[in-house]
């Protein structure tokens, strides 16, 4: 990475930099990038999951619906039409 890429990368984000602060980016940027790269190269193998997920609060059932349209109309403050009515906002 270059000065030339900060520009860029600049002018993208419609950024004006001085050149001060430029450099600082490209330090950081090339920080950055090299701390990917170090990550890129550690090989992982097969990892085995020591942990089991589940649903530990309540039963998965998925047919099953606590909410309904009726419901939720029915404790709404104002409603019309089966339309939940709500304040104008402007």
């Amino acid at each position: 990475m270059n000065i030339k890429d900060i520009e860029n990368l600049a002018a993208l984000a419609r950024l004006e930099l001085t050149e001060k602060e430029k450099e600082g980016l490209l330090s950081d940027m090339d920080s950055i990038l090299g701390y990917v790269k170090q990550i890129e190269e550690v090989k992982i193998k097969e990892v085995k999951l020591d942990y089991d997920l589940k649903n530990i609060w309540r039963e998965d059932n998925p047919g099953q619906r606590e909410f309904s349209k009726e419901l939720i109309i029915s404790q709404f403050p104002d409603s019309q039409d089966e339309f939940l009515k709500v304040k104008k906002i402007l």
